[in-house]
């Protein structure tokens, strides 16, 4: 076994002896210690965003506590990749936020009715209504509004499980601040051999920001068709890819677009997770 696997191990088994000593009356231990499980992903925070005209920042922010209203997701991206590089399963106890490092634990109190449960966060959202987290299907039965759709909650990070989780995956003995120079200059034509999603549209829950005509993703642009056709094998997984010849100054392109998308907010949050994916120049166009 490595040393970093022993140490992911280690940290994990610290992190479900801290849930199982403070279950009390939330829920059952599965619910709390299974938070802890994710395979595939890496940790990250990530550089600021932009989406439907709103900026935010993500932090390693150990003090987070906040009240509003959770909403929750399933079929739609279940099985697809989340920000940090995990396959989004419905069924297990994991989480959307819009700031926090992927991953982090966070206790979720439901304050309707009082339950509380902990989560892994590991994906990027929500962005719609003022939302503060998304929750995956199994932890909104769990906190009892998976039938009603929304809740008004509290959500807490737990800090000596998040700094855990992310030695964990990290290799560090003591917590650092990411750094925003890590941006990638110059074009960049594939797709790392570790692939993260672009959300599937959120046409359903942002309808009232759809208008009119339809947005795409330009993912590349090239002059040689078996490049764009390598690089549309390569975004299939992602959804709909068209390969649209254009003529520029006499010469003939092949442009790789994603899409369509039916809102703006859709193709911006597509949009983020292709241009995290390696696709530097990968842009929005609306037709």
């Amino acid at each position: 076994m490595s040393f970093k696997k022993y140490r992911f191990l280690a940290a994990l088994a610290t992190i479900t002896l801290f849930l199982t000593s403070c279950a009390g009356d939330r829920l059952d231990l599965y619910s709390q210690s299974a938070a802890i499980s994710g395979k595939g992903g890496s940790y990250k925070v990530g550089k600021p965003y932009k989406i439907a005209g709103q900026w935010y920042y993500p932090a390693e922010d150990y003090d987070y506590e906040e009240i509003g209203t959770a909403s929750w997701y399933g079929e739609d991206f279940h099985a697809k990749y989340t920000a940090n590089g995990e396959i989004y399963d419905m069924n297990t106890l994991t989480a959307a936020h819009r700031t926090l490092p992927l991953p982090s634990i966070v206790r979720v109190t439901n304050l309707e009715n009082g339950r509380s449960l902990v989560l892994r966060v590991n994906d990027r959202g929500p962005f719609a209504k003022n939302r503060i987290i998304d929750i995956s299907k199994r932890g909104a039965q769990l906190l009892g509004f998976q039938a009603q759709g929304t809740a008004k909650v509290k959500v807490e990070i737990l800090e000596k499980e998040s700094r855990a989780l992310k030695a964990a995956l990290t290799g560090e003995k003591t917590p650092t601040y990411a750094s925003s120079s890590d941006s990638k200059k110059g074009k960049i034509i594939t797709i790392p051999k570790k692939p993260v999603s672009a959300y599937p549209n959120y046409a359903s829950t942002q309808s009232s920001q759809a208008q009119s005509g339809s947005y795409f993703i330009q993912a590349g642009s090239f002059s040689n068709k078996s490049m764009a056709e390598n690089l549309k094998r390569q975004l299939e997984r992602y959804g709909q890819i068209n390969i649209t010849p254009a003529d520029v100054n006499g010469s003939r392109f092949y442009r790789v677009r994603v899409g369509p998308f039916y809102g703006k907010t859709d193709a911006n949050i597509a949009l983020l997770k292709i241009k995290d994916a390696g696709l530097s120049d990968a842009k929005v166009i609306v037709e």
